[in-house]
């Protein structure tokens, strides 16, 4: 019996010698708490932040923990941070979303469009629904040549109770959707339209699908292009910003 505690003792002495594992790190538990951190820069000097949009746009309503989301309650304090940050100069914003909730989408677009920092945004994948206008919302807009936008009405959800008044403020969203992304882009409101209400594009449905070289013939988009378009572009108006800036100040 003796013996048996003795070698328990040892045990637990030599467990307490051992080097304990070291705890997560910021980064780890930024990753795991928001879905998404920081880009690792080569340089501390970097001037450019990268924010992903990838998944379902997640607005007042949790959705299951199965779906990839992103949470507009965390992209909006970042953008806050990029905005007063003084060593970033410019944002670049990757796109691959199936879209989410009208109102989120619709704040996350206006916070990056009232960015006083250049910013420049790339669709890869696909920017579909509320992806829209949050990809127009940019100072210059890319998609990549495989990718997709689709494009259809503001949909009646659960949400919202099914009374005359709801369809009417369902077509004041819409508007604003409208508005903000033929505001932002080349697209006239008429072809837009068109397109949010064409039929027999999408299998039981009303909208349209556009591939990357029809978003930029139909002036949704700037241009067809890849990440490394993207951030010669983002570097070549950072410099711009940055030659006004100065001469403003002379």
């Amino acid at each position: 019996m003796d013996r048996e505690i003795r070698r328990n003792e040892t045990v637990k002495n030599e467990e307490q010698d051992q080097p304990k594992e070291d705890k997560p790190s910021s980064l780890i538990e930024k990753i795991q708490q928001l879905g998404q951190t920081n880009v690792p820069q080569l340089s501390q000097d970097s001037r450019v932040h990268c924010l992903t949009i990838v998944g379902q746009i997640e607005g007042h309503i949790q959705l299951p923990p199965q779906n990839k989301t992103t949470k507009y309650e965390h992209l909006i304090p970042q953008l806050v941070a990029i905005e007063q940050n003084p060593k970033i100069e410019g944002l670049l914003v990757i796109l691959n979303t199936v879209g989410g909730d009208v109102e989120a989408g619709l704040a996350i677009s206006e916070m990056l469009a009232s960015l006083s920092k250049p910013s420049v945004s790339i669709v890869l994948g696909g920017g579909h629904s509320i992806g829209v206008p949050i990809a127009v919302s940019c100072d210059y807009s890319f998609i990549a040549e495989t990718a997709t936008m689709t494009i259809h009405p503001v949909r009646l959800t659960g949400l919202v109770i099914g009374v005359p008044q709801t369809f009417e403020y369902l077509d004041k969203m819409q508007d604003r959707v409208i508005n903000f992304v033929t505001k932002h882009s080349n697209i006239s409101e008429e072809r837009f339209k068109e397109l949010m209400f064409e039929k027999g594009n999408l299998t039981r449905d009303i909208g349209t699908n556009v591939v990357g070289t029809d978003a930029v013939k139909y002036g949704l988009i700037d241009e067809v292009g890849g990440l490394g378009a993207a951030m010669r572009k983002l570097n070549e108006l950072i410099d711009l910003n940055k030659e006004e800036s100065e001469g403003m100040v002379q």
